[in-house]
C-alpha cells in the first residue's frame, strides 16, 4: 500500500511540474484545457487504483535518456473558482519571464536510499541527499506585560525563495528550515515612499489593518525603502570573483549556470571599475588579475575557460580572494568579494569559525562578501547565508538565468552599494493598547534588547534601492484575538494602568538604529504607531505582503493561520497582486498553486497509507 500510495503522490506532483523538450527552451501555455484534462487526470489517479508502473521521482538531476514531455508543454492545475480570464492572464505573464524549468525522472532503483522512507516526497526530516539548512523554531506569541520589547536585525537576503522555487518545481515541498518568511517576504518591491534626501538613507513607513487569516487580530507592517542609485551614479566598484570549480560543481545548474549568471553582471561594468577572478578545487588560484571593466572580451574568455574537477578548498580560495581585493582596494568604492558556490566546503580550514573570524577582520577593513548559491543534492544554504551575514554582505540562490537577470542586473546597485549598515528594528508596545504580538519570520535575526544601543553588535545591512518589510500580528488588549490564557495572578509592577496615561492613544514605538557605512557610531529614528492609523482593510501592497508571509508560513507548518488555506493565499495575492512588471507576482500565485497541489498529494497518499 505504502509502495501504490507513494506512486500516486509523485504521479501528481509530476502532472503540476513544467515538460522537457531537448529542442526547445520556450516555455507556453498547454495547448489543451487545463482544468478539465489535469482534474480529469487526478480524480482518476485517485479514484481507481494506481497502474503498475515503475516508481519515478523528480530530482534536480538531468538524466538525459530518460527525460520526457513536449516542447513548452505546461500542465497546470486550476482551481475551479479561477476566472479564466485572470488564469490566462496569470499563466502568459508568469511563463513570458520565466526560464524553461526542466524535469527529469529517476526510475526507482536510482533514487538514494535516505529518500525511499514512506512518502518522503516534501519536507523530508532530513535534507535531500547532503543539503545544509540552519534548524530553527517558529516565532512564539509573546504576552505585552511579559514582553514588551521586541529586537531585531534587518535582512535583506532573498535565497530562500528562490530556492523554494526550485523545490516546488522539481515536485516537492521545501524542508521547514529551508523556509525563512521574512526572505520570502523581501523579495518582492512595495510601493513604499522614498527617502526625500540621502541624508537619511532609507524612509520609514507603517500601516495596520486586519490579519487576512484571522479578523480577530491585527497586522501591523513596517517597510523600509532605501534611496535609489542608477548606475552611473555607482562609484568605481573593486571586484574580486570567487568561484568553486570543484567536481561538485559539475552539473547543468551549477558551473554553467554560473558562469551565465556572471556574463550578466561583467555586462554591466565600465572602465572605471576592476575585476579579478580566482577559483579554487584541490587548490587555488588567479585566473584572471585585475582588468579593467570595459575589456569584457578578457574577462569572459577567462570565465568561459572555466571546467569543474577536484575537491573543495573554498578556505584557501576565499583568503586569495580577499588578498586580490585588498591590492586593488578603491578608496571610497565598492570593494566586493563575490563567492558563487553549491557550500560544498570539504577540505580547508580547521572550523567554521576560523573562516568567519578571517571574513569579520576583511569586513573592517572595507571588503564585503556576497555569496551567489548554485544547484541541488548538496547545497549547502546555511553555511552561505552566515557567510553573507557576517561579510557585511547579501545571499542570493540563483536558481535559474532570470533569477541571475534579477539580482545582477536589475538590483545590481542594491547589491553592490550598501547605503547603511547595522540596521536594527525595535519596536515597544503599549500594554494598555497592545496584549499580544508575535513576529513573522526574522528567527535567526533575533537581538536582546541591550543589543539595539550597542554599536559593538553587528547587524544587517541595506543596499542601495533595497527595501525591508517586517510584519507583526498584533491582539488589542481586550479583543477575541489573544491567544494566550490569562493569568490568576498579575503583579502591581505589571500593571496596564502603570505609566500609560500620557500614551493612551499609542500602540507602539518604534525605533531604527542605523550606521553611515563608513562610520562607527549609530544614528538613531523613533517614531510612535498611533491607534489613528488602523485602517478597515489593508492596500495592495500590504495584503499582498500578506499573502506571502502566509505562504511561508504555511510551507513551515501553518502554525497561527488555523484554516487559511493555498487556495484562499493565492486569492489573496491575486486581488492584490498590482503592478507586475517583471512577472514576479504572477509567478508566485503559480508556485503557491502548485504548493497546494503537492501538499493534497501528500495528504492523500498518508490517508492511503493508515488505511
Amino acid at each position: 500500500m505504502k509502495y501504490k500510495s507513494f506512486l500516486i503522490t509523485l504521479s501528481i506532483a509530476t502532472l503540476t511540474a513544467c515538460a522537457v523538450d531537448s529542442q526547445d527552451d520556450t516555455q507556453t501555455v498547454a495547448n489543451t484545457e487545463p482544468e478539465v484534462v489535469t482534474q480529469g487526470r487526478v480524480r482518476e489517479l485517485t479514484g481507481q487504483p494506481p497502474v503498475d508502473l515503475p516508481a519515478i521521482i523528480a530530482t534536480a538531476e538531468p538524466v538525459k535518456d530518460e527525460s520526457r514531455g513536449d516542447a513548452g508543454k505546461t500542465d497546470i492545475l486550476v482551481r475551479p473558482d479561477s476566472s479564466p480570464a485572470l488564469y490566462e492572464r496569470d499563466v502568459a505573464e508568469s511563463i513570458s519571464h520565466m526560464s524553461d524549468q526542466r524535469l527529469a525522472v529517476m526510475k526507482h532503483s536510482q533514487v538514494p536510499a535516505g529518500m525511499m522512507q514512506g512518502n518522503n516526497i516534501r519536507r523530508a526530516v532530513e535534507p535531500l541527499y547532503r543539503e545544509n539548512y540552519r534548524h530553527f523554531e517558529n516565532q512564539s506569541v509573546m504576552r505585552v506585560l511579559d514582553n514588551p520589547v521586541s529586537t531585531f536585525s534587518i535582512d535583506v537576503d532573498s535565497g530562500a525563495y528562490s530556492n523554494m522555487r526550485r523545490w516546488l518545481n522539481q515536485g516537492q515541498l521545501p524542508p521547514e528550515d529551508a523556509v525563512r518568511v521574512e526572505e520570502f517576504i523581501n523579495y518582492f518591491n512595495y510601493d513604499y515612499p522614498l527617502p526625500e534626501s540621502r541624508n537619511v538613507p532609507f524612509q520609514v513607513s507603517t500601516e495596520i489593518a486586519p490579519t487576512p487569516w484571522n479578523n480577530q487580530t491585527r497586522l501591523l507592517r513596517i517597510g523600509i525603502q532605501g534611496y535609489k542609485v542608477t548606475r552611473d551614479q555607482l562609484p568605481a566598484s573593486n571586484l574580486v570573483f570567487l568561484m568553486d570549480v570543484s567536481g561538485s560543481m559539475n552539473s547543468p545548474d551549477k558551473l554553467p549556470l554560473l558562469k551565465q549568471a556572471l556574463t550578466m553582471l561583467v555586462g554591466q561594468l565600465d572602465a572605471r571599475d576592476s575585476i579579478s577572478m580566482v577559483v579554487y578545487a584541490g587548490a587555488s588560484g588567479v585566473v584572471l588579475p585585475p582588468t579593467p571593466g570595459n575589456r569584457k572580451a578578457d574577462i569572459l574568455a577567462a570565465l568561459q575557460k572555466l571546467q569543474a574537477g577536484g575537491s573543495t578548498n573554498g578556505a584557501a580560495g576565499i583568503r586569495l580572494a580577499y588578498q586580490m581585493a585588498q591590492q586593488n582596494f578603491i578608496s571610497g568604492g565598492v570593494n566586493r568579494v563575490i563567492l558563487a558556490t553549491d557550500g560544498d566546503f570539504n577540505v580547508g580550514m580547521a572550523s567554521t569559525e576560523e573562516l568567519i573570524d578571517l571574513i569579520q577582520r576583511k569586513r573592517k577593513a572595507g571588503i564585503a562578501l556576497t555569496t551567489l548559491g548554485f544547484g541541488s543534492g548538496n547545497y549547502n544554504d546555511h553555511l552561505l547565508e552566515q557567510l553573507a551575514d557576517e561579510g557585511n554582505g547579501n545571499y542570493a540562490y540563483i536558481d535559474r538565468l532570470h533569477e541571475a537577470k534579477k539580482v545582477l542586473a536589475e538590483e545590481l546597485s542594491a547589491t553592490l552599494l550598501t547605503i547603511a549598515k547595522d540596521v536594527k528594528i525595535q519596536i515597544e508596545f503599549n500594554p494598555a493598547r497592545v496584549s499580544e504580538y508575535r513576529l513573522i519570520g526574522y528567527e535567526n535575526r533575533m537581538l536582546n534588547e541591550e543589543d539595539f544601543a550597542n554599536d559593538k553588535v553587528d547587524a544587517g545591512e541595506i543596499g542601495a534601492g533595497h527595501r525591508v518589510t517586517a510584519l507583526y500580528e498584533i491582539s488589542l488588549t481586550g479583543s477575541p484575538g489573544q491567544r494566550l490564557p490569562e493569568r490568576r495572578y498579575q503583579s502591581e509592577a505589571n500593571s496596564t494602568e502603570v505609566h500609560t496615561a500620557s500614551f493612551s492613544n499609542e500602540l507602539a514605538h518604534l525605533r531604527i538604529r542605523y550606521k553611515m557605512p563608513n562610520e562607527t557610531v549609530s544614528k538613531l529614528i523613533q517614531s510612535p504607531v498611533m491607534d489613528s492609523g488602523i485602517n478597515a482593510r489593508g492596500g495592495d501592497s500590504f495584503n499582498f505582503a500578506a499573502a506571502v508571509a502566509a505562504f511561508g508560513q504555511k510551507l513551515r507548518g501553518g502554525t497561527f493561520l488555523d484554516d487559511f488555506s493555498y487556495a484562499d493565499i493565492e486569492s489573496l495575492a491575486r486581488q492584490s497582486r498590482g503592478k507586475d512588471p517583471h512577472g514576479y507576482r504572477s509567478e508566485f500565485m503559480q508556485l503557491v498553486s502548485l504548493a497546494g497541489t503537492l501538499d493534497q498529494a501528500e495528504n492523500i497518499a498518508q490517508n492511503l497509507d493508515e488505511g
